[in-house]
This record gives C-alpha cells, structure tokens and sequence, in this order.
C-alpha cells in the first residue's frame, strides 16, 4: 500500500542521546541550539514596551514645555479678543469685568494688559470693534483666543442663527479662511430664573453649536463666579495656533512712537515696543510692518518686563508715574556683515540680452540643422513659402479633439502670429513688429482690456460711474454666456489686431517656451531653480537659529523695543494713529521674503460679493500678517499640462488661479482679497478668499480668443465663410490655422473667396447650415506690476 494510506510508525525513542544528536551544534550551522522561542518573543515584547515608554516620556516633555512656554511665568500674555456676534453685546462691560476680575488693584486703560497673581496668569483684552472689518481681521491674525461673545436677548432676523447679525456671519466665513485660534463662546444676558436661564442657555448652545469647531465650548458670563471658572479652564486650556503663524516672530504693539531723522527729514525711526511671540528674532532680520512694508532694523532693546507675575514688582510697577520708563536689559546692534540687505528689485543690465557673433561650433551645428531639415520632404499645399512651412506641424493629433473646456477643438494652429508672411501682395503689415503692431493698435481686445475701462473714480460723474459699472456687469454676463468669443474689427486688419496671437495644435501636448518674449517686469523679479529645496533649507535655517540660542536673538516672549529704520513720516503718523484703535502688528522675515516674484493663489469669490471682479483690477492681498497691493490674472488650473487657460472674470461658485507680482512668501498661507468700493470714505469688502500655492514665473498663462465666422453656402464637406474676416489678406494671414465648429467639424481654410474677406473650407465631414465657425488664437499672459505696493500709502 502506499500514498496517504500507508502506515508511519513512530520514531525509535532511547533513553540516551546518540552520538550524531551530541554532536548536531557542531556539524549544522543551521541548526545551532539557542534561545527558546519563548525567550526571544520575551525579550522582543520587552523591548516593544521600553519603546513605547520612551516615546510616551517624549511626548510628555514635549507637552510640558509646551505648556511652560504658553502659560508660565516667562511667557508672553496669552491674547483675548471678545468678538461681539451682533451689535447688541456689549463688549465695554464684559472687558471691565474680565480685567477687573485679573487685576482688582486696577489696570491701565491704554494697556490693556494685567497679569494676574491668584491666576498666575498674564492676559491682553482686546475688543474687536463691531462694523469694522479691517480692525476685527488684525486682531483675529493675533488672538491666542477668540472669545466669541452672544446675547441671549437678542434676535437678529435674515440671518443663518437667532444670535448672530449678517456682520457677525460675515467675520466667522474670514476668520475661517484665515484660520481659527482656539475659540470659545460666552453667553450674556442670561435670565435670572434658574430654570429659564438652563433652557436660555440650551437653545443659544444648540443654535450656534454648527456655527462653530467641535472643541468650542460655551460658557455663561454673566456673574463674576462664571467669568471666574471661564479664567481657570482658560488658564489650563491648551492653545491651538494656525500653523503659519507659528513659523515667523511677531510683536503686537503695546506702544507705538516715531523718532525723527537728522540726516533725512522725509524718513524717520518708528519705535515699536511690545512682546515678542512664536519664535525668536534677529536684529539682523527684516521685519514687515503691516500695511506700511519691509524694513531694517537699526537697533532693538530687550527691555525689563512690565507686567511681572511677582507681587511686589507688580504693586511697585503700578505705583510708577511712567510705564514707558522700562528698563533696558540689552541692546542688540546689527552686524553690517550679517544683516538681511533689503533687496526688492532686481536690477536689470540692459546689455544682458546683447547679441553677440556666434562661434565657429555654432555655425556648423545650424548648418547640420539646416541640412537634415532640407532632407525630409513634406506634403505642403501649393503655393506654400520656406518660410510657411517652417511653422506647419507634420500630422494630426488626434488627442487634440477632445471636448474638454480648455481644449475644445483646439484650432490645429500652426504660424507664430506675431511674424509677418514674406511674398503677401497687397498688404504694407507684413514688416510691422511685435511692439509696433502692440502699440499702434492695443495688446488685447477691446472688451477685456481692463487697463482702460475704469478711470479713477473722482473724475467720474454718478451717471457716469454707473454706466461704467454697467458695463462691467454686461462684459461679465457676455463671457459667461459666450466665452473666449471676440469680434474681429472693422477698421483695423485682423492681422495687426491679433498681431500677438499664435495658435496651438493641441493645447494639451504642443510647446510653448516659458522664456520666450518675457515682459520687461521679469528683468525686476527673481526666481529659484528648485523652490521647494530653498525652502526646506530656509526654514531649516530659521530653526538652527531658534536653536542655538544667538547672541544678536532676542528669544520668543521678550519685552522688546524695536527701532525700524527709514521709515516715511507721514506714514509713521499714520500708525500712530492707527494704534488708538487697532494693534500694529510687525513680523520677522525668513530669508529671500523681501524679493519680489511671481506668486500664484488658489482663490474662490467670496459668497457674500456679487459684483464681477475683473482680471487686473487691484485688490488688497492679507498674506499671514503681510499686506499688499497687487493686480492679479486669473486662469484654471490644469493638472495635466503646463499651460494654463486665462479667465477674464473670477467667476463665482469655483477656484481659479490668481498670479501677481508680490514679495516671496514661503506657503503655507492663507489669503484674504479685499477690494476698495469705488465710493469715497467706504471700507473694503472681501472679495476672495484662498491660500498661497506656489511661485513660479515660469507658469504659462494664455489668453484664448475665438474669432467666429457663419456659413454662407454649404456643398457637403465645403463651405464659405464670412464675417470672421473682412479683408482677403487677413484669409491669406490665417490660412495655416486650422478651423473648427461648434458641431464638432474640424477644417481648413482652402482659400479667400471676393474681396469681402468670405473664405473656403473643408472640413473632415458634413457641416450644418446653422453651425458656426471658430477659430482659436492663443497669446501668453503677465499679472499687472502694482503702480503702488502698500494700502497705508493710500489711506
């Protein structure tokens, strides 16, 4: 018998080893005797748990200095911003009570910072002022907390809550674009009666409840022992921050003054004094004023802290006559060698681009180059020049057809626009340059020029400025309805018009050099080979500074005095000013932020702005804690091709990309896109909402127009055109450029029919006598440069 069935017997047992199992760990390595298994998977279980324990250790030490740096003795004083959701809080009352209630020896009204010895808490109170945005963004760019404060009594009608006014809302949607701090929400005017108070309170928690993060808590604030709990769980709460402001110092002002300039009586020295935050700051960094611009330092004060926590040094404090005498500990002075050059602009060397005598090696690779070209022979139509078909593409693309929105037919173009055709008979335009035809006759169409629709708004009558805002309202309606669609000219040869334009085989596939024909703007600006590598090693420069403890540092939570240099006068005033209302608020600058560049957002139209927002119109960019004018273009974003679609409007409802020229700033950041209303004396609105993407000048941005013609007379796959040119010149001008409809028909034109500017196609199938004709144009696209960089100067 065999296989499965077969019978084993057990193996012979001895009371004795043999001599071969003796000797086994001598004659295998493989089968050494060692540790049991029951031993290995004991020393492996504990190894896993000392892990464990010492990852646990580690996260407990990181926690703790945490914790030690936000809420003990030597941190900086944790910010309150009390946020009133409608306009019947009283933030005045609630204030009181708070700073009362740290400080019962009394609190000075300018500084409204205490520090609390029963608390063993320091605190800013800061109240965002109702109905005023700019102010109430600032204070939301610096809050270490957003107490958002509600009225049980109050009952706001057209809104999304009982308890929140259309202000209110308005401020919630910006403060989440810019990044909640942590948050919480106190309850006010409360009932008296225990039990309708308890209901009061549930129906206003569950009213706003989606309004706000999961963690938010609410709290009655009413009585003094409710403000008292409220401050204790404050006090141990741990803080949450946006992330990008954890990334670069920054100092909320406490006291702002000027110092004028011996040596220049336009510029002088503004003094800002107050603690430093996040990170540590080098008196060699630049530092960002916000809404004013980017400075030097020429000295910085670590001056004694005002606000200590021990008793006696707090009673002596407040007896003093003067709280701006404060006692400089060190001075720190910048190193001329080591300091951060305050670098804006590139300067341009106008010789850069000088040609030169090209070089023996140089010729003989473009005759090699010229030979192997005259050796392919190619299927041209007849009549077709050298130089015609130098631009003519071999075959067809067949992945040029699809129906995608960017590449809808794409128009097979074939000829550089800007370049006039040898051998044209009866046209004078063919010598015409690039720059001439631009500035003889405009560098975009009519009804997308945006540079000349809108004149300042003082030189504009009521009538007047409503018939241009009209306008803009139509233009904004037209694109929408018929996009990309343009009329050609009566007046002016198509050829002239659209001198610029070239056309694309494929949108998707065909080339376009980045560095070709650059604006005069790209000598200004700078650009990285590798960004995200400068990056990396930027920040991780900032870290090793952070780090080592430097002597020219002051370290996060210091009392500092800084002294920015060269800054205009009238602007300091202006500061000084703005501090009687709002914080001014100055942040360090990582390396390279200074520069000036191409940057490129992710942005969406704010639901609560209707007016059309058109490409190259200033607005007012709120970077991070960084302010600046800029006049962006919009365009899609395609993940699978380097070329990019221009948008003439930012269109409500999607994302699109805004490119501007703007100072590098290392993402990740949020964006909030204010712009000015053309009434005089009114605040700005919000007009788009996004975050910093990356920066790039090397991103092609092309503006599409599609110039449309109308079948006269159709015979199966022939037609005549007209209307899409009015002179046979421009036929002939265009004739590379393949055509296509609205049906889905592909073509070319054959030739010029009359002296109209009619024309012959055939297309690859039998076309409809009501489709319309189109054919695609393509030119490159640049942001505006912002005539003025920084809206203080404006204000």
């Amino acid at each position: 018998m065999g296989g499965s069935r077969a019978q084993v017997n057990k193996p012979h047992k001895t009371r004795f080893a043999s001599k071969s199992s003796r000797n086994l760990h001598k004659t295998s390595d493989k089968s050494r005797i060692g540790k049991s298994e029951h031993n290995v998977a004991k020393g492996a279980r504990a190894a896993r748990v000392q892990r464990n324990k010492m990852l646990r250790e580690q996260k407990r030490a990181a926690l703790l200095k945490e914790k030690r740096a936000s809420s003990g003795s030597a941190s900086a004083p944790r910010v309150i911003v009390l946020f009133g959701l409608s306009a019947d809080v009283n933030l005045n009352s609630l204030a009181e009570e708070l700073l009362s209630l740290l400080s019962p020896q009394g609190y000075d009204a300018t500084l409204p910072t205490v520090a609390s010895v029963e608390y063993k808490l320091r605190t800013t109170v800061l109240k965002a002022p109702h109905g005023d945005l700019l102010s109430c963004l600032e204070m939301a760019k610096v809050a270490d907390l957003i107490a958002f404060v509600a009225s049980a009594s109050s009952s706001c009608e057209g809104s999304t809550s009982d308890y929140i006014d259309s202000f209110g809302s308005h401020c919630l949607s910006v403060f989440r674009s810019l990044g909640l701090p942590s948050t919480a929400v106190l309850i006010r005017d409360l009932p008296t009666d225990m039990k309708r108070r308890h209901d009061s309170k549930k129906t206003c928690t569950s009213s706003l409840a989606s309004e706000f993060p999961e963690d938010c808590k609410f709290y009655p604030a009413d009585t003094k022992d409710e403000l008292h709990k409220f401050m204790w769980l404050f006090k141990e709460q741990r803080l949450s921050a946006p992330h990008w402001r954890s990334q670069r110092p920054y100092l909320i002002s406490q006291k702002v003054d000027m110092v004028a300039d011996d040596f220049n009586s336009g510029n002088c020295t503004l003094l800002l004094t107050g603690y430093l935050r996040a990170r540590s700051l080098s008196v060699n960094q630049l530092v960002h004023v916000s809404g004013v611009g980017d400075f030097q330092l020429s000295k910085m004060e670590i001056l004694k802290d005002p606000f200590p926590l021990n008793a006696r040094k707090e009673q002596d404090f407040m007896d003093s006559d003067e709280v701006c005498d404060v006692e400089v500990l060190r001075s720190l002075v910048p190193d001329p060698m080591r300091q951060e050059p305050l670098l804006v602009e590139n300067v341009p060397d106008p010789l850069a681009g000088e040609q030169t005598w090209p070089t023996e090696a140089e010729m003989v690779e473009a005759e090699k180059s010229q030979k192997q070209k005259k050796k392919k022979k190619r299927a041209l139509p007849r009549g077709t020049s050298e130089y015609q078909a130098a631009w003519i593409v071999d075959g067809t693309d067949e992945e040029g057809s699809t129906t995608d929105e960017d590449e809808e037919a794409d128009g097979m173009v074939l000829d550089e626009g800007d370049i006039g055709y040898p051998g044209q008979e009866g046209t004078n335009y063919s010598d015409l340059s690039d720059d001439q035809a631009s500035s003889s006759f405009g560098d975009s169409d009519g009804e997308t020029d945006v540079d000349s629709v809108m004149m300042e708004g003082e030189n504009l009558t009521k009538e007047q400025l409503a018939n241009e805002i009209q306008k803009i309202k139509q233009a904004h309606a037209d694109d929408e309805e018929f996009p990309d669609e343009v009329d050609t000219p009566l007046d002016i040869p198509a050829r002239k018009r659209f001198a610029k334009y070239r056309g694309l085989k494929s949108f998707r596939t065909s080339t376009w050099d980045p560095k070709e024909s650059l604006p005069l703007e790209y000598a200004r600006i700078f650009a990285f080979d590798n960004f995200n590598r400068t990056q990396k090693n930027v920040l991780a420069k900032a870290l090793d500074m952070e780090q080592q403890n430097r002597d020219d540092c002051a370290t996060a939570s210091s009392y500092a005095r800084l002294y920015i240099k060269d800054v205009p006068t009238s602007v300091a005033s202006k500061l000084c000013n703005q501090a009687k209302t709002m914080p001014v608020t100055a942040c360090g600058l990582l390396q390279h932020e200074s520069k000036m560049s191409v940057l490129h957002f992710s942005v969406k139209k704010h639901d609560s702005y209707s007016a059309p927002i058109k490409a190259k119109e200033e607005l007012i960019f709120h970077v991070g804690f960084r302010q600046f004018i800029a006049r962006p273009i919009y365009s899609t974003d395609n993940m699978n091709s380097d070329k990019h679609k221009m948008e003439r409007f930012l269109h409500a409802g999607r994302f699109s990309m805004a490119s501007i020229y703007a100072p590098i700033s290392f993402p990740p950041l949020p964006l909030i896109a204010l712009r000015s209303s053309e009434g005089a004396g009114t605040a700005p609105a919000v007009a788009a909402v996004g975050s910093l993407k990356s920066i790039d000048p090397d991103r092609i941005i092309l503006k599409k127009i599609t110039l449309t013609g109308y079948p006269q007379r159709v015979s199966k796959l022939k037609a005549s055109v007209r209307y899409m040119f009015h002179n046979p010149e421009d036929v002939k001008w265009f004739k590379p450029v393949e055509v296509w409809t609205k049906c889905g028909r592909r073509g070319r034109i054959k030739e010029p029919l009359g002296t109209h500017g009619a024309l012959k196609c055939i297309f690859n199938g039998v076309l409809q006598q009501h489709d319309t004709v189109c054919m695609s144009l393509y030119k490159r696209s640049y942001p505006k440069w912002p005539d003025h960089r920084f809206p203080i100067l404006d204000a």
